[in-house]
């Protein structure tokens, strides 16, 4: 009897083994949906695969079965991060190694979440329509939503930057890339019936999907003014290594200046974030030189400079030459904060270090240079450029939709994002950065230009394409004319709110649902006759 139970609780721990071990292996294709590769049928095969193999699992059986899909998921989505780690970091290959998995491992509660969630709220109905396309739709949009803003956020590798190459990116314009992400778990959820041989469910879900991005360009409320700008985008391909070298500060300086001088012709001159790697008041000659070259020639350069304000270092866009208007006689630059921009989010560590007392003497990995930034606004004016208005987001701020949303207007003539991504080398990060970056054009209706020190360098139309960019791990400048637009889309009007109270109130139903149904077995096992002795058998 002894030996049968062990062989039992042998074969039920290797069944668990091997799940867990499918449930990774699928989480881990996902990586394959988004950039570079960008297959984008993998993501809601692979979840639909993952919602078969758990529907039957108990509230608790869930939660570990989709944490092993959203550890495989993000191990290998956002396994670049280990690269800045492993070599700015300054720890052994095991720590830096355990620091990815730790990242990967708190990023996977969002899916274990989901999946606990899914399974308490729908007990005894695994496989009904509720379930699959709107309780799961709306649990996974609500943890992802989570998951952008809950201590800082991080909202890389949603569900909805799949759809960058694929066919439902239109729909950013409406329901923003989190609505392509509830579409995408519908989708998901309506193969995962079929598994269960419901096949109706796909019927229902395909002509809606087919039918909304049918309508989504008839929607479509930007139209041309007739304006153009001509924009010089400066790669100027710094190894990250010398980047912050006091010897290489002039030398990377002059190396902008220079690639920008057969360029003056240019409307709008952009170099990227902090390329000057110095508070402005170690290169005020510098910059009232490159201000004085920018007004003689009737443009304007946009550049990321380290910002010392009385409060603290900031990362910053300033404006040097032109702003309101071409031939402007502009006086000497003052750096008094006006027509600038300072960076409200933040990077943990990279930017400030959360128990800074206790993790900086560790290691150099929480010590990096420009880690104790202060933070700017999270509504600041447009930046003005020869008269035109830009919205701005300096690298990590481009992956928060509302942030960049709430800085956009009716006057707003162009998107601007800025990055240094040689932390990451040569990964799938600054790909991934990219593709995020295409999603806010075709959410806001807005042209975006991209100034990075190493690429990807690109000019992005308003409907999220990329119209021009220059090779990675290259010294050169982008040379670009961008037809201006006016309008604006629904997204830019209503934001996330509609999706986010939709998914709610079906959060809310399935909560209403599952205490009724509590109620009922309550009612009905109180109603049960009892012996005389008030026990009950068995």
């Amino acid at each position: 009897m002894l030996n049968n139970l062990r062989a039992f609780a042998q074969k039920q721990s290797q069944r668990t083994a091997v799940k867990l071990t499918l449930g990774f292996i699928l989480g881990g294709s996902t990586a394959l949906a988004f950039a570079p590769y960008s297959i984008w049928p993998i993501y809601p095969i692979a979840m639909a695969l993952a919602l078969w193999h758990s529907h039957t699992l108990t509230p608790k059986a869930s939660f570990y079965y989709w944490l092993s899909v959203g550890f495989g998921c993000f191990a290998f989505g956002i396994s670049w991060v280990h690269v800045s780690i492993d070599t700015f970091g300054g720890l052994p290959l095991a720590v830096s190694v355990g620091l990815m998995g730790l990242l990967a491992l708190y990023l996977a509660l969002y899916p274990a979440l989901t999946g606990w969630a899914l399974a308490w709220l729908s007990a005894g109905k695994t496989t009904s329509i509720w379930r699959y396309l709107a309780l799961f739709p709306a649990l996974w949009t609500l943890t992802e939503w989570a998951r952008g803003w809950v201590m800082t956020g991080f909202p890389w590798l949603w569900a909805g930057y799949t759809q960058t190459q694929g066919p439902l990116k239109p729909l950013a314009s409406i329901i923003g890339t989190l609505g392509i992400s509830f579409l995408l778990a519908m989708l998901a959820g309506a193969l995962a019936l079929c598994l269960n041989k419901r096949y109706k469910s796909l019927l229902l879900v395909l002509p809606i999907t087919a039918l909304c991005t049918w309508l989504a360009p008839k929607l479509w409320d930007i139209q041309p003014t007739g304006e153009t700008v001509n924009v010089a985008l400066v790669q100027g391909n710094i190894p990250q290594s010398m980047k912050w070298e006091r010897d290489a500060l002039w030398p990377t300086m002059l190396k902008y200046l220079d690639l920008t001088r057969a360029h003056l012709d240019a409307d709008i001159i952009v170099w990227p974030e902090a390329a000057i790697p110095a508070p402005e008041s170690m290169v005020l000659d510098f910059l009232d030189n490159a201000n004085k070259v920018a007004n003689l020639n009737h443009t304007a350069i946009i550049t990321g400079i380290i910002s010392h304000q009385a409060d603290g270092f900031y990362n910053s866009l300033i404006v040097l030459g032109n702003h309101h208007q071409k031939q402007q006689q502009a006086p000497d630059y003052r750096g008094d904060g006006t027509n600038e921009f300072n960076k409200h989010h933040l990077v943990p560590i990279g930017e400030f270090v959360p128990f800074e007392a206790l993790l900086r003497p560790i290691a150099p990995f929480f010590n990096l240079p420009m880690s104790a930034l202060a933070r700017g606004d999270y509504q600041q004016t447009n930046l003005n450029a020869i008269g035109h208005k830009i919205a701005p987001a300096i690298c990590y701020e481009i992956a928060f939709p509302e942030q960049l949303r709430d800085s956009v207007n009716l006057d707003t003539d162009l998107l601007l994002t800025v990055s240094n991504d040689a932390w990451f080398g040569n990964s799938n990060g600054p790909l991934q950065h990219m593709e995020i970056a295409q999603m806010r054009s075709a959410e806001l209706g807005r042209p975006l230009v991209r100034a990075t020190n190493n690429g990807v360098t690109a000019v992005v139309d308003e409907r999220g394409n990329i119209s021009a960019s220059l090779p990675q791990f290259t010294e050169g400048v982008l040379r670009a004319t961008i037809p201006l637009v006016t309008g604006q889309t629904w997204f830019s009007k209503m934001g996330q709110l509609p999706l986010l109270l939709l998914c709610g109130l079906i959060f809310c139903a399935s909560i209403g649902g599952r205490m009724a149904m509590r109620r009922r077995v309550n009612l009905s096992q109180g109603d049960t006759p009892t012996p005389a002795n008030g026990r009950t058998s068995g």
